[in-house]
């Protein structure tokens, strides 16, 4: 029996082990195995409102051991260490919990086939006093700590007469911090609601720094500047052209030697590959430690082992290279279960080419924008409003489709509407 290990369970693996295990698994033609570091999966375009409380994890996170009984694959919790190609084995770092304490041993997995799904972490260029001092929304461990610490911010002003707003920084002007701007004005005029009537937006200072010439680079410049027209409508201070040299304890310094004093720092301004990736079994490497891969995303050296997601570097027949989103990773997904289902039956296996259905980049409840059927036609379809709102909520449930089916995704949907009249608008614990 072909012996299948996924490793990383974001948006593309959680996607690409529900199929094999539905498939493969379910019919004993492969032993499907996921492993990842985390219990529980959350899509990751989600975290900017678990961060300020406009989604509750606890609700909405998956159990990956309950998700592998109910598809026929196994879950296996750790990190991988290692890769021995030779022996065609995956290492496995010991587990231990808050207090130090072994949970579970170094381990070994063999495979025969491997595919790489780790996905990406935030990248600081190294800027001095980054790591120290900002926040990296790429998990839902440091989304629940900003609430956190935007909770007690608000405590404060609301119990200190002399402190005049609460300034948010936010380093990074691509789709995360675009929607983290838009969501804390949102939480503002919620907490209004609960006991901080005194708190409304002329209260909160965000500061959206991004290096570059506009927000959201990656699309058009029509909805580029859509999209930063609604933030200033909002109250959002959007600095463009402003690079950072330096984050300490009382705010960010600018090139130009300006200081944007925060209580708290949010740093997403880029993404690279996690950096214990960079030698890993001699595979090859880009310079943010992505594995590059063919077009069937199979790494360059290894045929057995691919790559998919944000891990993957992935060049394309126009010399472009496939950009790390959600939508990505679902193609890629998709492909490569129908590439290991080649493999394993002897036929062509074909390559991945990306299909750019456009981008939407959501303003909260304010507002949507975005671009559809980017590569469709001969242009992209602006949308907004209600319209674009619709469709960037539709891409999350496709997510959830991939992993639940109809069915269950509309009950999902009918309990999230009964939620919405049981539980307050915002995780306020």
């Amino acid at each position: 029996m072909t012996r299948i290990i996924v490793v990383g369970g974001g948006a593309g693996g959680l996607e690409l082990a529900t199929k094999l295990g539905r498939t493969l698994g379910r019919k004993g033609r492969a032993q499907v195995t996921l492993v990842d570091r985390k219990a529980s999966h959350l899509w990751k375009p989600l975290l900017h409102e678990v961060a300020t409380g406009s989604m509750d994890a606890g609700v909405d996170a998956l159990s990956y051991r309950a998700h592998a009984k109910n598809h026929s694959f196994d879950f296996q919790m750790g990190s991988l260490q290692d890769i021995d190609r030779k022996r065609k084995v995956v290492k496995l770092a010991a587990l231990y919990d808050e207090h130090d304490e072994l949970l579970m041993p170094e381990r070994e997995l063999e495979y025969d086939i491997l595919v790489l799904a780790i996905g990406s972490t935030s990248n600081d260029f190294n800027t001095p006093g980054v790591r120290e001092h900002c926040i990296f929304l790429d998990s839902p461990e440091q989304a629940h700590r900003f609430r956190t610490e935007m909770n007690n911010q608000f405590l404060k002003l609301h119990a200190n007469k002399d402190q005049k707003s609460v300034d948010i920084a936010i380093v990074g002007a691509g789709a995360t911090g675009v929607e983290l701007s838009a969501e804390l004005h949102n939480a503002v005029k919620e907490l209004r609601n609960y006991g901080f009537g005194d708190l409304d937006s002329s209260r909160l200072n965000v500061n959206l720094v991004e290096a570059g010439e506009r927000i959201l680079p990656a699309l058009p410049p029509r909805i580029s500047a859509a999209a930063h027209s609604e933030l200033t409508k909002l109250g959002v201070n959007v600095r463009t052209a402003t690079m950072v040299t330096k984050a300490d304890s009382t705010g960010l310094t600018t090139k130009d030697g300006e200081h944007i004093p925060a209580q708290i720092m949010v740093w997403a301004a880029g993404i690279k590959a996690p950096d214990f990736m960079k030698d890993i079994a001699g595979l090859e490497t880009n310079r943010i430690n992505q594995l590059v891969v063919k077009p069937t995303l199979q790494t360059t050296r290894d045929e057995d082992i691919y790559v998919i997601g944000d891990l993957a570097s992935c060049a394309q027949e126009d010399g472009s290279f496939v950009p790390p989103r959600a939508q990505a990773a679902h193609q890629m997904a998709s492909r490569c279960f129908s590439n290991i289902v080649a493999k394993i039956t002897n036929r062509d296996q074909k390559p991945y080419v990306y299909s750019d259905h456009g981008s939407l980049v959501s303003l909260s409840r304010f507002s949507t924008v975005g671009s559809l059927m980017g590569n469709l036609t001969k242009g992209s379809m602006m949308v907004e409003g209600r319209i674009a709102r619709v469709v960037y909520i539709s891409l999350y449930r496709m997510h959830q489709i991939a992993l639940h089916g109809v069915i269950k995704t509309g009950l999902m949907m009918l309990v999230g509407r009964i939620n919405r009249v049981l539980r307050p608008n915002l995780k306020l614990h």
